[in-house]
């Protein structure tokens, strides 16, 4: 039997910590809890964790600063949970390298959907199957003929983009032939780019195929992931179209 998804959950009111934890673990999942910033930085230190849940109104070291330390040297999944979803409050949260975010109260079951898709994210595989964009290698390219009758491209293709190589099967980016450490939503977000090179995305598009969102979500997640995987591959290199959304460059 593989082993159960090991969650961090980190809030300061003991009922939502006591029913979160029971919910998540009727589901399945191991939950370990902290009731402030300091202790679930010793605990994310301590242990490994699949995925990790922060409140951002934590004591001591709140949850933005928390996801901040986390990042630095971790790209494990991170949702932030906010008991007001204001608009300061989320963008705080994106920006320091979280993921996603749900408001509080949540229902479980959004709960469970999220942390799914996050798992999701961070285990993803690409589909084999013909690479879009530059493609460099010889043992990327497949013997057998695609659908066209032309040579295939295997799913262990890399893709060039001027200074920027993204090796679709060992899900590994570099730039400038410098590896480049990527969060689980900062890969899929720049695999679909790659997979639709000079194409115009939109953000709805983005939140279906990037985020697994089956109904609308927050644009600006999009906006704020974008935002952080321009800073690691070239702020150059995402153009942003007015009106519509974002392509990368070919």
């Amino acid at each position: 039997m593989p082993a159960p998804v090991t969650i961090l959950l980190v809030e300061d009111d003991a009922v939502i910590r006591r029913s979160v934890t029971m919910a998540l673990e009727r589901y399945g999942y191991r939950v370990t809890a902290a009731a402030d910033g300091l202790t679930g930085l010793e605990l994310f230190r301590e242990g490994r964790h699949d995925l990790l849940l922060l409140d951002v109104m934590l004591p001591g070291l709140d949850g933005i600063g928390l996801c901040r330390r986390i990042r630095e040297t971790s790209v494990d999944p991170v949702l932030m949970m906010s008991a007001r979803g204001d608009a300061l409050d989320v963008v705080s949260g994106l920006e320091a390298g979280a993921d996603d975010y749900v408001v509080k109260p949540v229902d479980t079951a959004v709960l469970v959907a999220r942390i799914r898709s996050l798992l999701r994210r961070a285990t993803f595989t690409p589909a084999p199957g013909p690479a879009a964009g530059p493609v460099t290698d010889r043992p990327g390219l497949s013997d057998q003929p695609d659908r066209s009758g032309r040579p295939g491209r295997d799913r262990h293709a890399r893709l060039v983009f001027g200074d920027l190589v993204i090796d679709t099967g060992g899900l590994e980016v570099f730039r400038a032939g410098e590896p480049v450490a990527l969060a689980p939503t900062e890969l899929r977000l720049l695999l679909e780019f790659a997979a639709n090179p000079g194409i115009v995305l939109d953000r709805q598009t983005l939140l279906r195929d990037v985020w697994d969102y089956g109904w609308d979500g927050d644009s600006r997640v999009v906006d704020l992931c974008v935002q952080r995987l321009r800073k690691k591959i070239g702020a150059e290199r995402i153009e942003t179209v007015r009106g519509f959304g974002y392509k990368l460059r070919r």
